[in-house]
């Protein structure tokens, strides 16, 4: 478990943060080895940063593993990522069970092979009675998909003669986050200054702090710098 008696922590945590975790391969290229390598060191660094999260109380904690832009990069890359998370959901159940972390994945996943949607729906029923950290992974997902596929989910509703009310807070129902709160902190790591289409309509008046460190540097250290800007930032929602 994360020491934390070694960190100063804030005295009030956001209730939901989402981190984007960029770097792996510029990491990698930095180091002279392939980007497979970054790709393990950055899961090495998610493991610790879910951990040290449970252990310091955070409510919930996105992380964004693959985009719906991911699926244009070289299929040796793809299909490594994917043996690799499906290793990972496989494996790492148990730990997350013994860490008290429930599992949740957001996305169109169910493009993603057979196999991968067993092991997501295992890894899903096995964690579903955990009372800790809620821990989601954006899988295969993007934030134009995701609001493209909810208007198609209220356009079917139509058809079928319902006429549903739609509004800012009923808009969210048809999202892939359904009953999450909104992100109050988004991260970025490796110093890039964009969303990435990332939880665009959650993140609406989310805080973002990026940092230039690549996501497998990223440490419970440099989480607790961000925690602590987050702390000292007023947000304001538009309102004076």
């Amino acid at each position: 478990m994360a020491e934390q008696q070694s960190y100063k922590l804030p005295d009030k945590l956001p209730g939901h943060v989402g981190i984007i975790m960029d770097g792996n391969g510029r990491w990698a290229k930095n180091k002279g080895l392939p980007r497979t390598a970054g790709h393990k060191a950055g899961v090495d660094a998610a493991r610790e940063i879910v951990r040290f999260s449970g252990d310091i109380g955070l409510e919930h904690l996105t992380l964004y593993a693959f985009s719906t832009e991911n699926w244009r990069r070289p299929p040796k890359e793809i299909n490594f990522l994917m043996r690799l998370m499906k290793r990972l959901l496989r494996d790492e159940v148990e730990d997350l069970i013994k860490n008290n972390v429930k599992l949740r994945v957001i996305g169109n996943f169910k493009n993603m092979g057979k196999d991968m949607v067993d092991e997501i729906n295992r890894a899903i029923d096995l964690t579903k009675n955990v009372t800790g950290l809620n821990l989601n992974l954006a899988l295969s997902y993007g934030g134009r998909d995701e609001i493209i596929m909810a208007v198609n989910k209220i356009i079917e509703q139509v058809k079928k003669g319902e006429h549903p009310e739609i509004n800012e807070e009923s808009f969210k129902h048809y999202l892939f986050t359904e009953g999450l709160p909104d992100p109050d902190l988004i991260i970025r790591t490796s110093g890039e200054m964009r969303v990435s289409n990332f939880l665009i309509y959650q993140g609406a008046y989310a805080e973002y702090y990026v940092t230039d460190i690549f996501w497998p540097n990223f440490s419970p250290e440099e989480f607790v710098k961000a925690l602590n800007e987050y702390a000292h930032r007023t947000r304001r929602f538009g309102k004076v």
